[in-house]
């Protein structure tokens, strides 16, 4: 099993209200991405998923 953890990245970066509108990231989890271990880096993923579904939500898309 890999340690590593795909950069959710889709290069389509806008950054509104300092999250990524294209991988949810915040400025900063983007900035830390390398440096973070494993484990932070499944977290941010996580949160990642669940700011894009609330942002796809706002903006009344799927």
């Amino acid at each position: 099993m890999s340690k590593e953890v795909k950069s959710p990245c889709v290069s389509l970066c806008y950054l509104k209200h300092d999250v990524c509108t294209g991988c949810g990231r915040s400025k900063s989890e983007i900035k830390d991405w390398k440096s973070m271990k494993h484990k932070e880096q499944k977290v941010t993923v996580e949160r990642a998923v669940i700011r894009l579904k609330e942002i796809r939500k706002k903006e009344g898309k799927r």
